[in-house]
């Protein structure tokens, strides 16, 4: 089995995140069964469509428990667009939708009066910086498709914001955990940069956590 995963759970760019990945020079496999998550060394979420369908699939599908474990032990993940908004509590998509409650906060919607969804591209803000955002630059562009957003409970998981109207998290994360509202495979070279540099902290140092990759780059 190929070190990284990418979980196909019914819905998501799979083609499109298997060519980033192969772009930055690593092999992926993409699983739809539980068991391949222990064994990676790498996992990538990806993910479009609504809050609901995407929990009711990952549940048929056995995938809620070893995801949660995995990212409970701290092991290298990316999650995408909804990827990440499925690791929060609740979802107000569609009604009150419980999610995997991995990270504190709810997922709501765009206010009235926006064209949604929120579609294009548009830059990103960098709150402070992180290993897996070398060589992305403030300021950066990278592509949405969303008509929800993360609301987390606590600001410390904001990696990055992009503002359309409301400013709202386009990249979250905590330990080994990084998670992006956007579409990193669909935004040029800084997004195949943050694939990049994912893949390179997870398998080569085995952590994309800050603390942890400082210190492999000093060793």
């Amino acid at each position: 089995m190929a070190d990284t995963v990418i979980i196909d759970y019914g819905a998501g760019n799979l083609r499109s995140v298997a060519r980033a990945v192969a772009h930055a020079g690593y092999d992926a496999e993409i699983r739809s069964d539980p068991g391949a998550i222990e064994g990676a060394r790498a996992l990538i979420l990806p993910g479009v469509g609504a809050a609901a369908d995407t929990m009711a699939n990952l549940r048929a599908a056995g995938l809620v428990d070893p995801l949660r474990e995995y990212i409970d032990a701290d092991r290298p993940f990316l999650g995408v667009c909804m990827g990440m908004q499925a690791l929060f509590d609740v979802s107000e998509e569609g009604g009150q939708h419980a999610c995997l409650g991995l990270l504190p906060g709810r997922i709501v919607r765009f206010p009235d009066g926006l064209t949604i969804p929120h579609m294009g591209w548009n830059t990103l803000s960098i709150v402070r910086p992180h290993p897996v955002l070398d060589g992305v630059e403030d300021g950066t562009y990278a592509y949405f498709v969303h008509s929800y957003h993360p609301q987390p409970d606590d600001p410390a998981l904001v990696i990055a914001e992009t503002e359309y109207a409301d400013v709202f998290p386009s990249i979250v994360g905590r330990g080994n955990l990084i998670a992006t509202q956007f579409h990193p495979e669909k935004s040029g070279a800084a997004g195949l940069r943050l694939y990049a540099n994912f893949l390179r902290l997870a398998l080569d140092t085995g952590s994309i956590a800050p603390a942890a990759a400082e210190a492999a780059g000093s060793a």
